[in-house]
Order: structure tokens, then C-alpha cells, then sequence
């Protein structure tokens, strides 16, 4: 296992709004903005936190291809990918990526034949089940083009208190039984092969500990947290124990996100540790209480309208986040300081109003630069990022959309 890195130097001081301003000029706006310098300075952080486990990037945070070489680049501690579909495992496969393990089941036949494709040509593309009837998809497909697949179990790592479900609804798989007959089952399929297993505690990792105002259920969730944490690590054990003692080889372990990367790394269970977002530093993590990722990605939107003083509508802007919907999903203005969104309109598909009395003169076709609630989303949103490094333009990168893909 590699050695701990260095101890980081402080977190870079993102460029402030006079920086940006000048940054954009006559430039085409809305844009999306990755500092590299922030975005850097994450990577090794996150390294950092790892304590020397391997990192295994998941690409539904980042979903650009620049950014993913950019920061495999970093360091060989970020070794894999943990992808969202096949169809983008199989893509990122023919661009010379490999060890992509896709966390969610597939049961479509073309994204299906893609996997199989990259497999038959030497990449290892790793699809996700948790169900019987999954495992006759897959074993069919497998079976007509005798090409062999691998798959890994998703176990499932929510706590049950007695009163309080604490996680979210993902897999069936809840216990090293449950793995057991599973595996089995997989056994009957002559062209698939167990080849990991996959624990991911979203409820530590993705739910914020610290987040303003919410003192009291700021107790409630870090006590949860710790108990979830007993929890998690033993069933995740027990559930490997299993099927070592049965006789089967797992390639890989995989457990936690960017918000758990320290409890997961002290399960001695887990051989990588999947992590994304916290290379953009969204807006989500600055309710987390144990670390604090500089704010890398944001994108700025045009003043377009003065409806009256003190607000400024922006074109664009409605770039909600998934999950419960409600205002922490909305995107945040972050510059000027101490802009802010109207409660009554939030931000809007079309346009985005914004309040602001600070002391910068604004004016028609300045920008407003906005935070995004959580990472990879954005990328939906825009074709390319315009990339700084030292305060100064260092060129562009693609997303996924721009790269002509859309894969959910």
C-alpha cells in the first residue's frame, strides 16, 4: 500500500469577482469554470484522506475525459473507474481506459452488447447486480457471444435503527447470506464470473454533518453517522469473510465516496475507495464537518435584466440537483459575496433573479457566478469548461456532452 502523502499546504484562496470579471470578458456566457489550481489541490487532498488506498474515481462526478486523464495523472493511487452506465463504461473503454466497474445494474440489451464488445477486446468492463432475474440477462447475452463477463454484488449499506431507515433504496443484497445465494446463482451462469463486491454508505458519505443554522439535527445526523459506521464496517466484513471461507476470489473491494473517504479507508475490508466530487468541491460538501474542498467548478451566468434595484435576473441558472427536491439542491450565487437567490423564484430554467447590495457596481452582461449544489451534473449542462491555472485562461475541456455523449 503506497504511503500516506505530505501534508498539504493551505487550501488555495479562490480568484475573487474582479478576477473572474475580467477573466469573461467578451466571452460567451452562460460558461462553466474549473480552476486547476482548486481542482489540484482536491485531488491531493483527497489522497491525503485516503490514507494511501487506492481511489477508485467515479466518473458520475466528473464526466469529462480531459479531467479524468488529468487527474489519473496525479498520482497512481487513482487507479480505476467506477462508472454510472455500461454504454459509458464501453465508451470510456475505447478511449483506452480500463478496471471500469459500472455501480448500477443494466439490464438493456445494446448497453448489454457494448460491454461485452469492450471485454472481447482485452478491457475489463465490471457490471453491477443484485438480482436473480438480472443474472439471466446478463448470462444469456454472455452465453450467445461465449464471451465472459464479470460482475460484482451490490451490497447493500443502509442501517436499520429500530424506528429509522438511515441510507437510501439501492440494493436487496442486505447481508452475507444474501451475498452467499447470490453468488451461487451467479455460479449457474457458465459465462459470468463473481469478480468484486461493492458496499457504498451514502448515508456517511453524501449527507452533511455540519450544515448551517441545524444545530440540533447536526447532533442527530453525527450520531447516526457513528453508529452506521459500527454498522457498515461489520456487515461489509462479515459479507467478504463469506465468501472467502466459500472459496471466492474477489478482484476488489469497494466502498465509500468523497465524504467517507476516512472511515472507509480504516475497513480493512475495502481494497479501493470510490470518490469524485470532491474534485469540484461543490456547494453540498460545505455542510461536511471533517474536510473542505475548495470550491473548483463553478459557472457563471449573464445580468440580462435590472427589474429593480438591488436585483439582477441572469439568463439561465435552473441547474437543480438530484435527490430530494428542495432549496439545498438549488445552485448558490457565490460572486459577488453576498448575492443570493429569491426565495419566492430560485433559480429558473430561463432566468434567475439575484439579490445583491454589496459594493461592486454591476452592470447589464456582467456576470454572476453560481455553485452548484453537488459535481458532475453540471456537465449536462455545458458543452466545455473554460479551464484557469495561476489566475489566467488555460484552455478548455470537453464534458461528456460536449463529446457528443448523454448516457442517462
Amino acid at each position: 500500500m503506497p504511503a500516506p502523502p505530505a501534508p498539504l499546504a493551505a487550501r488555495p484562496v479562490p480568484l475573487g469577482y474582479d478576477a473572474v470579471r475580467r477573466i469573461l470578458q467578451n466571452r460567451s456566457l452562460p460558461c462553466a469554470i474549473l480552476d486547476l489550481d482548486l481542482l489540484e489541490w482536491n485531488a491531493r487532498d483527497m489522497l491525503r484522506r485516503a490514507g494511501g488506498r487506492p481511489i477508485r474515481l467515479g466518473t458520475k462526478s466528473i464526466r469529462s475525459v480531459e479531467v479524468l486523464r488529468l487527474v489519473m495523472g496525479l498520482s497512481k493511487q487513482f487507479a480505476g473507474l467506477l462508472c454510472y452506465t455500461a454504454r459509458e463504461a464501453a465508451w470510456l473503454a475505447t478511449l483506452g481506459f480500463d478496471d471500469l466497474v459500472v455501480a448500477y445494474p443494466t439490464v438493456d440489451r445494446a448497453d448489454i452488447a457494448a460491454t461485452l464488445d469492450a471485454n472481447a477486446r482485452g478491457s475489463r468492463v465490471v457490471l453491477m447486480v443484485d438480482d436473480p432475474a438480472q443474472l439471466a440477462i446478463l448470462g444469456a447475452a454472455a452465453r450467445a457471444r461465449e464471451t465472459r463477463l464479470p460482475v460484482a454484488i451490490d451490497l447493500d449499506m443502509s442501517t436499520r435503527f429500530r424506528f429509522l431507515y438511515f441510507g437510501v433504496m439501492r440494493s436487496p443484497v442486505r447481508d452475507s447470506e444474501a451475498v452467499l445465494r447470490l453468488a451461487r446463482e451467479i455460479d449457474r451462469h457458465p459465462y459470468l464470473q463473481l469478480d468484486g463486491l461493492m458496499g457504498y454508505e451514502s448515508q456517511i458519505a453524501g449527507l452533511p454533518d455540519n450544515a448551517p443554522g441545524a444545530k440540533v439535527k447536526n447532533a442527530i445526523v453525527r450520531f447516526l453517522k457513528e453508529r452506521s459506521l459500527r454498522d457498515t464496517a461489520t456487515r461489509r466484513g462479515d459479507a467478504t469473510g463469506a465468501l472467502t471461507r466459500a472459496g471466492y476470489q474477489l478482484r476488489f473491494v469497494n466502498g465509500g465516496g468523497t465524504g467517507s473517504l476516512e472511515s472507509t479507508a480504516r475497513d480493512v475490508a475495502v481494497t479501493d475507495i470510490a470518490a469524485g466530487s470532491g474534485l469540484y468541491g461543490p456547494a453540498l460538501f460545505d455542510g461536511f464537518r471533517a474536510f473542505a474542498p475548495a470550491p473548483a467548478l463553478t459557472f457563471a451566468l449573464p445580468i440580462v435584466r435590472r427589474p429593480k434595484a438591488g436585483i439582477y435576473t441572469c439568463l439561465g441558472g435552473g441547474y437543480v440537483a438530484s435527490g430530494s427536491a428542495g432549496p439545498s439542491r438549488l445552485p448558490q450565487p457565490f460572486l459577488p459575496s453576498g448575492a443570493r437567490l429569491l426565495p419566492a423564484e430560485g433559480a429558473g430554467e430561463v432566468q434567475t433573479p439575484v439579490a445583491y447590495g454589496g459594493d461592486e457596481v454591476l452592470n447589464i452582461g456582467d456576470p454572476i457566478v453560481f455553485r452548484h449544489c453537488k459535481a458532475g451534473e453540471l456537465g449536462e449542462r455545458f458543452e466545455r469548461m473554460l479551464l484557469l491555472r495561476g489566475g489566467e485562461v488555460a484552455g478548455e475541456a470537453t464534458t461528456y456532452r460536449g463529446d457528443g455523449q448523454c448516457f442517462v
